[in-house]
């Protein structure tokens, strides 16, 4: 990933944030059927020295069994993004040099897959990402709650990946290439349009 340093994030604690908070990676593997990209949700255990990600995707899916013969499989989480017009810089007013760009924080992973079919693990794959997910509602809803039968035909349908994270980069482009006035601009402009999780982190990317 392109990574000028003023938008390089290094801490694997704001990377893994990251992750949690937008868990539908897209999957990218490049193997004998070519380039295949899918949008898989994930969950990340502290595992190994850069976590480990786990999912499951369709058994008819066809990345399936390329993720079984790749060395290598890439994962792509994009978190807060947004366009940023130059209307919002005051530089605008002064010179009139700007262009439009885009804000955004993202995160990639690399890791070789391993593909798992067992029973065992796959169930406990959609328990686990089931609970998450359902654990901010007034009445959650569990695994357990349908008909163990037909949750073991819908196991039977499925193929579980884990990828031991072996390279982690990531990214936010927060405009750190501004000026102050510039960045309280763009801040002012994503607040208006109803965008305050975009001015909050271009104020905590705010050079020092």
């Amino acid at each position: 990933m392109y990574q000028p340093p003023h938008y390089r994030e290094d801490s694997q604690a704001a990377q893994h944030a990251l992750i949690r908070a937008h868990p539908l990676g897209l999957l990218v593997t490049a193997g004998p059927g070519g380039l295949i990209a899918n949008p898989i949700p994930f969950l990340l255990d502290a595992v190994g020295e850069h976590g480990t990600l786990r999912a499951h995707l369709a058994r008819a899916n066809p990345q399936g069994p390329e993720l079984a013969a790749v060395e290598e499989c890439l994962v792509v989480f994009q978190g807060p993004q947004g366009y940023v017009t130059p209307s919002w810089y005051a530089s605008k007013r002064e010179h009139g040099r700007v262009v439009p760009t885009w804000n955004y924080a993202t995160v990639h992973a690399w890791g070789r897959p391993r593909v798992i079919e067992t029973a065992d693990w796959l169930h406990r794959q959609i328990a686990d990402l089931t609970a998450l997910r359902e654990a901010p509602r007034a009445a959650p809803w569990a695994v357990s709650d349908a008909p163990e039968p037909f949750v073991a035909a819908q196991v039977r349908a499925l193929v579980g990946v884990e990828i031991p994270i072996t390279r982690i980069e990531g990214k936010w482009k927060m405009s750190q290439n501004r000026s102050e006035a510039d960045r309280h601009g763009v801040m002012a402009g994503f607040q208006a349009a109803g965008e305050p999780v975009l001015a909050g982190l271009i104020a905590e990317r705010s050079p020092a």
